[in-house]
């Protein structure tokens, strides 16, 4: 396998034509409604997408992001981009994480600081993990696949396959959101070499087999599966243009920055522990430097393609059929479904469930700390 040491490097034309773009935004008129009620809010939009134009310094935002070990590598005829840290202490464990959409490798760099030298945390040096995070093929430098059906369940070969050739005969994975279907199909497809997993989030299309025997749903489960049905009804309209008509919405979000905005921070305020406040989570920089990555590589269309491979291959069990590797489940209390254990003890071999006193779906950036335990806590018992 070929790896080669990776920087970033936007040059100062595309800078200037992102700037044009948002100085040049064509703003929509609307009736008058409650802010945020039907959807972004436009004044805090225009907010910032001023602060873009205008103050956002993206070089220091590259320098910051090429502080990490970035690198591509050749994985069985696709080209992925990770970053590989080491760890600081006596025995590293080996640990893939994954992101999802609307985040990207950058949201894991205070998680990868505490993970990797736990030490410099207040947290046992023992404990140390050799941290490697792709981007998912079609995200921000990881090109797209050259042809169709590249779903959760290929993308987990492509990490079985490069974390081999990195020279790790056995490994842990975690994820949350489309990261947490690869980190399921590794486990599943992978279970030789994947001592364990852990999610922060359920896979949306994960459906257990049900027998016949066993064919009443515990009335958690039954209170699970109404209000995922409601939470789609009412919340779940990206998730569908994303995999019924992904190209369609391309057009516009690689076109105008202001509609990629738009679409991409509506999720953070969302599902993050915010309490409608974007700013109490994230900042104006960190949700631009995530924004730029997918403007600069022009990688929104082929980021949504996933969602499409993923309706086709549902993750979905078959009577009888479990993933064998031990799942650590940390529940956060503002992500965007709340499974109970039962759901996924149908399935899965729960070793450790966490229920966290706070956060939402982006764990990694609202509450690192916390995430960082948990992981340690999970993968402690692999180290021998």
């Amino acid at each position: 396998m070929n790896i080669e040491p990776f920087q970033i490097s936007v040059s100062d034309v595309e800078i200037d034509d992102l700037r044009r773009r948002l100085r040049d935004s064509r703003w929509a008129s609307a009736t008058p409604s409650e802010s945020w009620q039907q959807g972004t809010d436009t004044t805090w939009l225009r907010e910032l997408v001023k602060y873009w134009a205008d103050s956002f310094d993206w070089r220091a935002a590259e320098r910051g992001l090429n502080q990490q070990p970035q690198f591509m590598a050749d994985v069985n005829g696709q080209r992925v981009h990770f970053v590989h840290r080491r760890g600081v202490g006596p025995r590293p464990y080996p640990v893939v994480i994954t992101h999802g959409w609307p985040g990207s490798f950058f949201e894991f760099h205070a998680l990868a600081d505490r993970l990797c030298d736990p030490a410099a945390f207040g947290a046992d040096p023992n404990d140390a993990f050799d941290v490697v995070i792709p981007s998912l093929p079609g995200f921000a430098f990881s090109p797209a696949p050259a042809t169709p059906g590249t779903s959760a369940f290929q993308v987990a070969d492509l990490w079985a396959s490069l974390m081999r050739g990195l020279g790790y005969e056995r490994f842990g994975a975690q994820g949350g959101d489309l990261g947490a279907g690869v980190s399921v199909a590794l486990a599943l497809r992978h279970s030789p070499v994947v001592d364990g997993i852990h999610l922060n989030f359920l896979p949306g299309s994960y459906e257990p087999a049900i027998d016949a025997a066993d064919s009443l749903l515990t009335v958690a489960e039954q209170n699970f599966l109404r209000e995922k049905g409601e939470w789609a009804a009412l919340e779940g309209g990206y998730a569908h243009m994303h995999s019924t008509r992904p190209r369609t919405l391309a057009a516009s979000l690689n076109d105008s920055p202001a509609g990629l905005a738009a679409w991409i921070s509506e999720k953070f305020r969302a599902w993050s522990d915010c309490e409608g406040v974007i700013e109490r989570r994230f900042s104006k920089d960190e949700l631009l430097t995530n924004l730029s990555l997918y403007w600069y590589t022009q990688s929104i269309g082929t980021a949504l393609q996933m969602y499409w491979e993923n309706r086709l291959q549902p993750m979905r069990f078959a009577t009888g059929q479990r993933v064998l590797p031990p799942v650590g489940f940390a529940r956060f209390p503002k992500e965007i479904n709340h499974p109970p254990r039962v759901w996924l003890e149908r399935t899965f071999n729960v070793a450790q469930w966490t229920d966290m006193p706070r956060g939402g779906h982006f764990a990694a950036m609202e509450e690192p700390e916390l995430l960082a335990a948990d992981i340690r806590s999970f993968f402690r018992h692999f180290r021998q």
